[in-house]
Parts: C-alpha cells; sequence; structure tokens
C-alpha cells in the first residue's frame, strides 16, 4: 500500500480566514454531511420509489453544497493569505496551492467543519432518518427565503435555486412524519422516540455565530434567531397532524457545532468520505 502521508499535506496561511467564507463554508457544510447522512440509505429504503426518493434529495443536498464549496473556494484564491487548509503536492510551491471545492470538502480536519450538530448524527431507523431531515429541511427552507435578499448576488442565487428543492424536500418529508405519526402504534412508536432523540439538537440552527452576526450590517447573512417562529409554526401544525406532542420549550439544547466543537460521529464520517481523496490526491467530483 503507498504512503498516504507522502502524497500531500496540509498548510494553514495566516490571518485568520474571513467571515464571509466562513458563514458560505457554514452552509456548505450542512449540506454536505446531511447529503452523505442520507446517501447511506441508498439501495437500503423500505420500498424501491422512496429508495429514489431519498437518494435524490441526497443529491439536491450534495448539489447545494458543491455551489457553496465553489464560491467560498473563489473567494479564498482571491486573498490567500487568509486562513484555510491548502493541498500542496511535492514539487509544488505554496504560492500554487489553491482552495478548491475538493479541497474544502476532503481536506479539511472535523474541527474546521461548521455544519450544525443536528445533520452528522446517525441516521438511526426510518423514523429517526425522516424526523431529521424533516426538522432540517423546514430550516432551510425559511432560511432560503431570507437569503435570497441578500446583498451578496451570488449567495442569493444560490437560495434561489436552493429553495425549489428544498420546498420538496419539506413536502416530502412532512408526508412521511404525518405518515408515520397516524399510522400504527409500532410506526408512532418509533417517529415519537426519534423526536426524543433529535429534539436537543435544533436549538442551534437559531443561535447565531460570530461569523454570522458580523455579515448583518452589511445584509450578507440573515438574523437566524428570526426564522424560530415560522420554524416552529410549520413544525407544530405538522406535528398535530401527525398526532405528535410538540416538545416543551426550556429543554437544554446542544451546541458548538458552528464553531466547529463536533460529536464523535462526523470524525468517522471524514474518515470514510475523504478517505479516497486523501489517499489518492487530485480526484475530482
Amino acid at each position: 500500500m503507498n504512503d498516504a502521508s507522502n502524497n500531500f499535506k496540509l498548510l494553514k496561511v495566516t490571518p485568520s480566514e474571513g467571515f464571509r467564507e466562513a458563514f458560505i463554508l457554514h452552509l456548505a457544510d450542512n449540506s454536505l454531511i446531511m447529503g452523505h447522512r442520507l446517501s447511506e440509505w441508498t439501495g437500503h429504503g423500505p420500498m424501491l420509489e422512496q429508495d429514489i426518493a431519498i437518494s435524490n434529495i441526497a443529491l439536491d443536498l450534495i448539489g447545494q453544497s458543491r455551489n457553496f464549496y465553489q464560491y467560498a473556494a473563489q473567494l479564498i484564491n482571491i486573498n490567500n493569505e487568509r486562513e484555510v487548509s491548502k493541498t500542496l503536492y511535492p514539487g509544488e510551491d505554496l504560492n500554487e496551492a489553491v482552495a478548491t471545492e475538493d479541497s474544502l470538502a476532503y481536506l479539511r480536519d472535523a474541527n474546521e467543519f461548521k455544519n450544525i450538530l443536528l445533520v452528522e448524527l446517525p441516521n438511526g431507523d426510518w423514523a429517526k432518518t425522516i424526523m431529521k431531515l424533516f426538522l432540517f429541511s423546514v430550516y432551510q427552507l425559511y432560511f432560503y427565503q431570507k437569503l435570497i435578499d441578500s446583498s451578496d448576488k451570488q449567495l442569493a442565487a444560490i437560495a434561489e435555486k436552493s429553495l425549489k428543492e428544498v420546498t420538496y424536500h419539506v413536502r416530502w418529508s412532512s408526508e412521511w412524519v404525518i405518515r408515520l405519526g397516524d399510522g400504527t402504534d409500532e410506526s408512532h412508536k418509533r417517529i415519537s422516540n426519534a423526536l426524543e432523540d433529535l429534539w436537543s439538537f435544533t436549538g442551534e440552527m437559531f443561535q447565531p455565530a460570530d461569523y454570522e452576526n458580523s455579515l448583518l450590517q452589511k445584509r450578507i447573512s440573515i438574523t437566524v434567531s428570526e426564522l424560530k417562529n415560522d420554524w416552529q409554526n410549520k413544525v407544530r401544525n405538522v406535528f398535530e397532524e401527525a398526532t405528535l406532542m410538540y416538545p416543551e420549550e426550556n429543554i437544554w439544547m446542544q451546541t458548538g457545532g458552528k464553531n466547529g466543537t463536533h460529536t464523535e460521529h462526523l470524525g468517522y464520517i471524514l474518515a470514510e468520505m475523504q478517505f479516497l481523496q486523501r489517499a489518492y490526491p487530485r480526484c475530482e467530483w
């Protein structure tokens, strides 16, 4: 076997990463990790139609992440003095090393990822996957609705394109939440258990990171706390139809993912997802 450590090394360039790049990487990481999790269902869905549906949703999310990564790489390369993991292959000069969508997805370590904790949690059974997708998709729906008004025209364009896909994700996952919640005793139990397991990870969506707050004045980012009421109303309505109890408001919430503090699960995801690029440098999407 080849020693992968001889093929490349990661370099840090100072000063620290820009707030706009960090915000874009946060959005990219959310979609990539959620998409990767859903892709684990390919070939294992409960029926062929739903297997295809969830695989297509995974592709939608990975496509979103590519758009964000490409834009982040473009901004990073405009000012290559900012801190970013860059690939340097044998015989290449530091100044020639550039950020790409591949390096941002495949050559950053877990503590450099900025996705929320919810998306990296294991799939569990079908009910848990459905509940996680529903909670996240409703958040993305209202997030992109706001982001299309961003002063950053590229971000606004990505949000507008993604919004069409996310609208379908919300409808599909909502139907499954209702189907399981208002179905058999067993399906109701499973979706209720999923809600109990996942709820404490939803609060992070509405707690802004420094890089989000720093971009508000220029209207590049959005005020995520303002999404909470719409998100809650949508979730409540679906839960009511699914005969699910809406959790109490005072539940303690897990946080940290936006700033690089993750569960152990992300490390396992990256070990699998990044292996090919690290073992065989220059592989492309």
